[in-house]
């Protein structure tokens, strides 16, 4: 049964077979048939996008997972939002479940914010809308000049826990890190359980030796500062034994965050909470990225199920790693899309979310 107006096409922009999945669930639920269009490779890697129907005046969709080329999702997205805009679409909105390049949001010393360039890219292209989910970091949305809804998957997690784990109410929710400490809290408040925190394990750190904007000037310079003053050095920070602040011990332990790709700090977390005495421990992670010998490294790990959403196909994953587990999105995804295209309000999907959700 169809359940929009007349007028909306849906597109997949991915030309990788199993990244195609999400779109033809998202068009299922909305009882409508994907658009025809071809994304192919030419043999020198320069990627082509053929429309083989008339979107002139209509509303499109355009639906794109993030697969292990990163920058071919990325150029595959651009060429056909350009292509649906010199073909005369009335609206033409984005459908990335997971932004890339998401953790590049920060400047980091010499490097540069990629997620505003990736922003300024899409909207050039003609974007006039995005629909995405769990951004990294919500500041990303003001990197953008068109309308961003960033959808939560929360509520599809916490109804896993309450269905899939028996013995849900003696769990504890575990931050792995200070900084995902919010997330965790949110989830504890919600299913009325307790809180630990991770505190003391290894970070990205930055070394300030090779930058030389930390560097102290070569030749002593009194013109611009008063001799008598000097500018005082931030101390250095030092990394404090591993600790747990909250009780695990005889209980499940379950791990929050928004992304999982490197599972070194997620295996490590899991190895400190069974040693405070956590029998069982959980993962919980939107977008499953799980790049690399990731798999390989959750089956031999303490962990025993990670749990992520179908924003990243891995299919690939499950096979080579069975604790992997996935919860489907394309419901929230799918009724964001009836409700853009029919004029509809938004706030629906947004209830009882806070600012730190």
């Amino acid at each position: 049964m169809n359940h929009t107006k007349g007028g909306l096409v849906i597109f997949t922009a991915n030309s990788h077979p199993s990244s195609r999945e999400l779109g033809k669930r998202i068009a299922e639920r909305l009882g409508v048939e994907l658009g025809k269009v071809q994304v192919y490779q030419e043999a020198n890697r320069e990627t082509r996008v053929q429309i083989q129907e008339s979107v002139r005046g209509k509303d499109v969709f355009v639906i794109q997972t993030v697969s292990k080329d990163v920058n071919t999702t990325i150029m595959e997205m651009l060429i056909m939002v350009y292509a649906c805009r010199t073909s005369c679409a009335r609206s033409i909105t984005g459908v990335l479940p997971y932004f890339p390049y998401s953790k590049q949001c920060k400047m980091r010393k010499r490097g540069s914010i990629v997620s505003k360039l990736i922003a300024s890219m899409m909207c050039k292209a003609g974007l006039t809308h995005l629909i995405t989910m769990d951004l990294h970091q919500k500041e990303i949305q003001g990197f953008f000049n068109i309308p961003v809804d960033n959808l939560r998957a929360s509520p599809f997690l916490l109804q896993y826990i309450q269905e899939e784990i028996p013995d849900y109410r003696n769990a504890v929710i575990v931050a792995k890190s200070p900084s995902s400490a919010k997330r965790a809290q949110s989830f504890a408040e919600r299913l009325r359980l307790g809180l630990a925190v991770i505190h003391g394990e290894a970070q990205d750190a930055e070394s300030d030796q090779v930058d030389g904007r930390h560097s102290p000037p070569t030749v002593k310079t009194t013109g611009a500062i008063h001799p008598s003053m000097e500018i005082p050095l931030l101390i250095p920070k030092e990394k404090p034994p591993i600790t747990v602040v909250g009780d695990v011990g005889g209980r499940i332990a379950i791990i929050v965050d928004d992304i999982i790709d490197d599972v070194d700090s997620f295996v490590a977390a899991a190895e400190t909470l069974k040693e405070r005495g956590a029998y069982k421990i959980f993962i919980m992670a939107t977008h499953g990225i799980l790049s690399s010998d990731a798999p390989r490294f959750i089956e031999e790990s303490a962990i025993d199920e990670v749990v992520v959403t179908n924003t990243i196909p891995h299919e690939l994953q499950k096979l080579q790693c069975p604790k992997i587990k996935t919860v489907d999105i394309s419901m929230i995804l799918s009724e964001a899309i009836r409700r853009i295209h029919n004029g509809e309000s938004m706030s629906y999907l947004f209830r009882n979310i806070g600012v730190d959700d």
